[in-house]
């Protein structure tokens, strides 16, 4: 069990480095909230709504830097390349892209994790390079004994790519390939030690004898030959090379093991200031890191139109639904207006209520619920293009710029900027993110309801392993730790000119991408959804249905209450949106109808649906 649920667990924020850009003024002092997250951190009442109900005061959250989610993110940079290459190409190659919206987790301490990984990677590749190609020299070409075999071993490992079932026409090939290799490296291990202690020219009537036999081998020596003969100190120089290659594979583990059970420990984690990775030299980085910790926390959210709601994880059955503002007939008179606001006043309140536990009869007990609905949070966002916008500092950000595009959104219901509330519950160390939008408007005497659930899964079972991993590597003996090494010595120098290419890649699109004076683009992929998993536990898949279940029954309420209190008819909403006595609802949405519970029947115009099961259809 993460630590984070454990009772009595300290959740005071911790204290922050400085480093706001100049043109975006903080939003809280550096002792309540890093820089660059906004102020006010607790779940409240969304601008311009007034209070509507007194719920139980919401006590101090961990901050998204010290989150679960933050740090198993960080821990995937060590662990899984491919992950800190996507984080440092959008987050720190592309720089006219905005970050995208943070939930529950901080997108800026990943990035320099990241970075710091990649150097700590990139240093030890290449001395590994520098070891094979000195020794090239050193040995007079008797390594080559061993990069061949070495060479088909990588042939064989490519051949049969990643994947856990591989297609047999690349099963059998690679299998032939390995044991191909290991015999291969079998006899040149031999042929060197041979070499190293016996007369040199028997040696050479042994090694004239294997060029017969292995093509490959046959090379090498022919090699050998044409430098006039090797000796038994060039014999042990080729021995030692994969030893040394060894040690260093060996350290830069080590040093990802400690980086893992040290700084991203569940102890020290929370310590921002402390951070060996926030303290990074570079000008490029703080500036970033700076830039991507404002705008990844903003109400004011810059988008791209390929994919507005990047960040908030998958779409959840999103459903809308438009009823007639029809005038109640026993009224006597005229309805009263009825706008986006109005109908939001309502809403607010009983989703608010959510966080308010039940009776339990003492209040010690009481005080004991730790249901995350507790800690809902709800606030207003605004979507803005960022198409029209000319560099990424012009985005508007800040009290001002906000207030302005949330006041003349609200009732606009307009097509690039839209208006929405955000529920949002966050569970299991932010590791399950459940996030409601919802968007109001009323136009030609209609009333339209839009929600958009959005669902972040857990992150991916290597991140979650990463504290196993390095506790089993850091306690396993010499010995364990030596065979794993030079299990990985083969593969070493590959992933060494792997590692420098794709650095060289990264260092090659800054000097040559013009991305810095770039027109701003929208966020293309999300830290934190690139580091989820497709799956979640039948646990947190529960808990995700119960978020939902529970908020959207409590939005279809608050509209329900909205079109009462302003005196217009709620039959035609009832029929769309029923909740029976087992607590089952219809949803009238662009998929279909939907109907939750059991023994259900549900009749609109058209046809008739009787369920007698708990089914989606």
């Amino acid at each position: 069990m993460p630590q984070s649920f454990l009772p009595g667990e300290p959740d005071e924020p911790p204290n922050a480095p400085p480093g706001v850009p100049p043109q975006i003024p903080p939003q809280a002092p550096p002792q309540a909230t890093p820089p660059g997250f906004p102020s006010g951190f607790s779940p409240g009442i969304p601008p311009g709504f007034p209070p509507g109900g007194g719920p139980a005061p919401v006590g101090p959250r961990r901050h998204p830097s010290t989150s679960e989610a933050t740090r198993l993110l960080c821990a995937g940079a060590y662990l899984d390349d491919a992950y800190r290459d996507a984080v440092i190409d959008e987050l720190y190659v592309h720089e006219e892209r905005f970050a995208a919206p943070s939930l529950g987790f901080d997108a800026a301490r990943v990035l320099a994790h990241a970075l710091r990984a990649r150097r700590v990677e990139l240093g030890w590749s290449l001395g590994v390079i520098a070891l094979w190609i000195i020794a090239l020299p050193l040995t007079r070409g008797l390594i080559l004994f061993l990069i061949v075999p070495f060479v088909v071993a990588g042939l064989a490992r490519w051949i049969r790519g990643r994947s856990a079932a591989a297609p047999l026409f690349r099963v059998v090939p690679a299998f032939l390939l390995r044991w191909y290799g290991r015999l291969m490296l079998l006899q040149s291990v031999l042929l060197l030690l041979f070499l190293a202690l016996s007369d040199q020219e028997a040696v050479w009537e042994g090694l004239d004898g294997a060029a017969d036999t292995l093509a490959f081998v046959g090379f090498g020596v022919g090699a050998v030959a044409g430098l006039g003969g090797v000796g038994p100190v060039e014999a042990w120089l080729t021995l030692a090379v994969p030893c040394l290659v060894a040690w260093a594979v060996a350290t830069q583990q080590g040093q990802f093991a400690r980086a893992l059970t040290e700084e991203l420990s569940r102890d020290r984690f929370p310590d921002l200031a402390s951070d060996p990775a926030e303290r990074a030299e570079g000008v490029r980085f703080r500036r970033l890191r700076d830039r991507v910790r404002v705008e990844q926390g903003e109400p004011l959210v810059m988008y791209g139109a390929e994919d507005p709601f990047c960040g908030a994880g998958e779409p959840y059955e999103p459903w809308s639904l438009s009823v007639e503002l029809r005038p109640r007939e026993d009224l006597g008179g005229p309805a009263s207006p009825l706008d986006n606001s109005a109908v939001m006043r309502h809403v607010v309140p009983l989703v608010e209520a959510l966080r308010e536990p039940s009776p339990h009869g003492a209040p010690h007990l009481r005080a004991a619920v730790r249901d995350r609905l507790r800690e809902l949070e709800i606030d207003e966002v605004v979507f803005l293009p960022v198409d029209g916008l000319p560099a990424r500092t012009a985005a508007p950000y800040g009290p001002e710029g906000f207030e302005r595009h949330r006041s003349g959104s609200v009732e606009e219901g307009g097509e690039a900027r839209r208006h929405f509330l955000r529920i949002r519950v966050g569970g299991w160390g932010e590791e399950v993110v459940t996030t409601v939008f919802v968007r109001v408007h009323t136009q030609g005497g209609m009333l339209m309801l839009e929600v958009a659930p959005h669902v972040l899964r857990p992150v991916k079972p290597l991140y979650r392993y990463a504290d196993r991993i390095a506790h089993r590597y850091r306690h396993n003996h010499r010995f364990g730790r030596a065979v794993w090494a030079l299990g990985r010595t083969p593969r070493s120098g590959g992933q060494a000119f792997v590692t420098a290419g794709r650095s060289l890649g990264h260092l090659w699109r800054l000097l040559t991408g013009g991305h810095a004076r770039a027109l701003p683009e929208g966020p293309r992929i999300s830290v934190r959804e690139l580091g989820s998993d497709d799956r979640a536990s039948l646990f947190q898949e529960m808990d995700h249905s119960r978020y939902l279940k529970s908020v959207q029954d409590r939005i279809a309420n608050g509209v329900l209450c909205a079109l009462r209190e302003a005196g217009y008819e709620t039959g035609e909403f009832e029929q769309r949106i029923v909740h029976v006595a087992e607590g089952a609802t219809f949803i009238e949405n662009t998929r279909g109808n939907v109907t939750v519970g059991d023994h259900n029947t549900v009749t609109n115009r058209t046809f008739t649906t009787t369920s007698t099961g708990g089914n989606r259809g």
